[in-house]
């Protein structure tokens, strides 16, 4: 499976981006699907993630904001980012669960 997300860029403090993970196959074989960050200097962390059958959870900074969504019939997950921070700063790689795959990255960059 190759994954491509799109949709990061540059926004200001409390703007809102909506990103995008396509697949090349089937996701709906996987566990799951999640978004992960990796923020200039710190390690990857796991933002969402959504199971095979829905369910969703979120990292504790994002909850309230974002929201992980997924297309299995265009084998696309997206993650709607809302009331960005500064902080929210980071390159953001989508990845399949159960095993493990993942994509290029898409940098988002918020201005305060």
């Amino acid at each position: 499976v190759q994954l491509q997300a799109s949709g990061g860029g540059l926004v200001q403090a409390g703007g809102s981006l909506r990103l995008s993970c396509a697949a090349s196959g089937t996701i709906f074989s996987f566990n799951g699907m999640g978004w992960y960050r990796q923020a200039p200097g710190k390690g990857r962390e796991l933002v969402a993630f959504i199971t095979k059958g829905g369910n969703t959870n979120y990292v504790d900074s994002v909850k309230g904001r974002f929201t992980i969504s997924k297309d299995n019939a265009k084998n696309t997950v997206y993650l709607q980012m809302n009331s960005l921070k500064p902080e929210d700063t980071a390159v953001y790689y989508c990845s399949t669960i159960g095993p493990n795959y993942w994509g290029r990255g898409t940098l988002v960059t918020v201005s305060s």
